[in-house]
């Protein structure tokens, strides 16, 4: 039987990074965070100090990935998820990663989250999961995430910060952040960590029974 693919959506902060990376441990997957892709080439734009939202600019970084961009210590921050934000809703950028996504998962089987693995990178998955919570609880999440890291940040400000993302993800034209037709949607609202992981196992081992 060959390995399965498993994709995970959702919007910023809704636990499906964590999620995924457990999943992907629990039935010995490869994890791959599809979001970094889009990080790393908005955080390519920025470094040259060119515009996130230029078309030409953004699919020429996305282009020139390395693993290496992976794997920088910058990627998080109100300012890599503005510029990731903008980089993603530019078709050419989406086409440039879009058989990258494709081999990893293909090669092995795989457990891929992101925003629209689903709907585009593989909808014929036979998981998918679209992980959400509410913005409070999310901006809440991002937030002690941030002071974790000793970053300063306002919980109005992540908040606001995020809903605009959330908006600028739903709302472009090219792969939309929606779930996939039969995606089974995971409230993580109320759920701490282990309780979200028991109610996605199981989610996930009821599908591929």
């Amino acid at each position: 039987m060959t390995a399965p693919v498993i994709a995970v959506d959702g919007p910023a902060a809704a636990g499906k990074g964590t999620l995924a990376r457990r999943l992907a441990a629990e039935l010995g997957l490869p994890y791959l965070d599809t979001g970094l892709l889009y990080r790393a080439t908005g955080r390519r734009v920025l470094d040259a100090a060119g515009d996130p939202r230029d078309p030409a600019t953004a699919a020429a970084a996305a282009r020139s990935l390395s693993p290496a961009d992976l794997q920088r210590s910058d990627l998080r921050g109100p300012e890599a998820d503005r510029a990731a934000s903008a980089v993603a809703a530019i078709p050419e950028v989406r086409a440039a990663l879009l058989d990258w996504q494709r081999a990893f998962g293909r090669t092995h089987g795989a457990v891929l989250d992101g925003r629209d693995i689903g709907t585009v990178v593989f909808p014929e998955a036979p998981v998918k999961l679209f992980v959400t919570a509410s913005t409070e609880a999310r901006a809440a999440r991002r937030w002690r995430e941030l002071l974790g890291r000793g970053v300063a940040a306002e919980l109005a400000t992540v908040a606001t910060e995020m809903a605009a993302r959330d908006a600028q993800d739903s709302a472009r034209a090219v792969a939309p952040l929606r779930p996939a037709e039969d995606a089974v949607v995971l409230d993580t609202t109320e759920l701490d960590a282990e309780a979200a992981f028991a109610a996605a196992l199981a989610l996930v081992r009821e599908r591929l029974r």
